[in-house]
């Protein structure tokens, strides 16, 4: 048969040579075991897809009751891929078999937190695995080859080296922006600033501004211009177009002078300073807080810090996507425990023989990008070095690449007293700043936001922020990711949210008597957060005050650092 594929003489000798890759992955997992009965039912399953894959490939009938093979995956949708029938085959045997893995790790038997590194190691094998990831078995890759007469395999190369130079793979044209320049555009100034971070203050959009002002603090592991990447999806702008007077912590990108910085020191000269100076500029004795993901856990700390001290300048606090109970940290869980916790803290902790180190943006941003490594690493493998695609400009990307250090000390107690052993919700656990951290003790009305398909902060963790604080708390839920689900303009008419006036104990049940509402959840919190700003004034016209002058425009210099 013309174009014929050249699959093994019998389905039972794919199956021998799948069952002997299977063995080797399982040598690396020495003291696991799969129950007979599902392993016999799964390699009966298999045989028997595996049957059906080669007679539909042969022409041949199908036995009756079974389906004809089908290859929904983008990665293959090509008429490339789907036309000719040994590619066909290929990569539908690839699916049979990355499927039959997985069920195979469903099935083994050990504690949670073993199956789930299991799952994602064989995950990443598979994704690794794919017959789109190699050139000489990718009919599409090798197809544009012929048609450009090797021209996009030169510029494949050239892609190639160009990311080899620079460190990591290019997921967008980086060329294309310019932080200041067409993103993180939105008007202000830096009017305080220290070696943790410096303060910008927005320009307001309206002749009249709530007297109370409003202060976010983002991750201090991303770039804070994730709220302020183009006008018409500028959290930061929206805020300020609502008549709030907004002041936002830019984190300084650290250098080696700073990695012996420590998680009081964040807390201290970050969040603490921050409040203290936006209440100097602008006289109010309360001002309205917002945290965004590790912000936000920054955040609490800080006002349950200040509330030992007997102060309570948070008038409300936002909370975006942020881990407060950490029960539950979903696919990130996989990477702490005791073993990898003392190994960061002989490393780059306080107590490393040579002293402490720093947690490399590069490091953070690859390990990020592999919790999803067919959207964010081989897809881009693919197209920028097997099809010579440039990426094209996408400033999500582009932010998502402009990666942060972290000073080891700080991060390695980050890990150890929230991630393993969960005690920032345990009040008086945990001492910050020389005093006793109750997050029951910060009395403000909270708002709390989740988005339905986070994998970093899962949406029913953010859900146990509600019972650790004393004050009215309103929860939110968002469709969407960790990302995508934040920055999800009005304008848009994108996704969609719930909301439910009531907060059971259980997540679950809360979302089964949850009301879901079409469009963006931002115009739910502004309408939650405008009686708090108080009165209306006359807006400033210029920005800080005698003692707090303008140093620089916004941006400013700190986020333009790289990493």
């Amino acid at each position: 048969m013309k174009n014929a594929p050249t699959p093994p003489q019998n389905p039972n000798d794919q199956v021998q040579a799948f069952g002997h890759a299977v063995a080797e992955i399982w040598k690396s997992m020495s003291g696991l075991s799969l129950p007979a009965a599902p392993l016999s039912e799964l390699q009966a399953d298999y045989l028997k897809n595996a049957s059906a894959l080669w007679n539909s490939t042969l022409g041949h009938s199908l036995p009756e009751g079974t389906a004809k093979p089908t290859m929904k995956d983008r990665r293959f949708s090509h008429d490339a891929w789907t036309g000719n029938p040994s590619s066909a085959y290929m990569a539908q045997m690839y699916l049979l078999n990355a499927r039959t893995l997985m069920q195979m790790a469903e099935n083994v038997q050990g504690d949670a937190k073993t199956k789930a590194r299991i799952r994602f190691a064989v995950q990443q094998w598979i994704d690794a695995a794919s017959p789109s990831n190699f050139l000489a078995t990718n009919p599409e890759a090798l197809k544009l080859a012929l048609d450009t007469q090797g021209e996009s395999l030169t510029k494949g190369l050239k892609h190639l080296w160009g990311d080899v130079q620079k460190g990591h793979v290019s997921q967008t044209d980086e060329s294309v922006f310019e932080v200041g320049r067409n993103v993180a555009t939105t008007a202000g100034a830096v009017v305080y600033e220290n070696d943790l971070f410096q303060l910008i203050e927005y320009k307001p959009l309206t002749a009249k501004v709530y007297e109370r002002p409003m202060l976010f603090v983002p991750p201090c592991i991303n770039k804070f211009y994730i709220l302020d990447l183009q006008p018409e999806n500028s959290v930061i702008r929206y805020t300020v177009e609502q008549g709030h007077h907004l002041f936002v912590v830019s984190w300084r990108n650290p250098d080696d002078s700073m990695k012996a910085l420590t998680w009081d020191d964040y807390i201290e000269r970050g969040p603490i300073a921050a409040i203290d100076t936006v209440q100097q500029i602008t006289g109010a004795k309360t001002i309205n807080t917002l945290g965004f993901c590790v912000g936000g856990t920054i955040l609490a700390t800080a006002l349950a810090v200040l509330a030992a001290r007997g102060k309570h300048p948070a008038h409300s606090v936002t909370l975006l996507t942020t881990l407060l109970d950490f029960q539950d940290t979903g696919i990130l869980d996989i990477f702490v425990d005791e073993a990898s916790v003392q190994l960061r803290e002989m490393t780059i902790g306080e107590r490393a023989p040579s002293g402490p180190g720093m947690l490399k943006g590069k490091e953070l941003a690859t390990t990020f990008s592999f919790l999803r490594p067919n959207d964010l690493v081989w897809n881009y493998v693919v197209g920028n070095y097997l099809k010579g695609e440039a990426p094209p400009p996408f400033d999500l990307l582009y932010w998502n690449g402009d990666s942060t250090n972290l000073p080891g000390p700080m991060y390695c107690w980050y890990l150890r007293h929230t991630y393993l052993q969960n005690e920032l919700k345990k009040p008086g656990a945990l001492t910050v700043c020389g005093e006793k951290v109750d997050l029951g003790t910060i009395k403000a009305p909270i708002y709390v936001y989740a988005s339905r398909e986070d994998h970093i902060v899962p949406w029913t963790a953010a859900y146990r922020s509600t019972p650790l604080f004393k004050g009215k708390v309103r929860f939110v839920l968002g469709a969407s990711g960790h990302i995508a689900g934040v920055i999800n303009p009005p304008a848009a008419k994108k996704r969609s949210h719930w909301t439910n006036d009531k907060l059971p104990p259980d997540a679950d049940a809360w979302f089964d008597s949850a009301a879901e509402h079409a469009g963006s959840w931002w115009p739910d919190w502004s309408k939650w957060l405008a009686p708090m700003g108080g009165k209306q004034v006359p807006a400033p016209k210029g920005f800080g005050n005698r003692q707090f002058k303008a140093v620089e425009p916004a941006p400013g210099r700190y986020v333009k650092a790289k990493a």
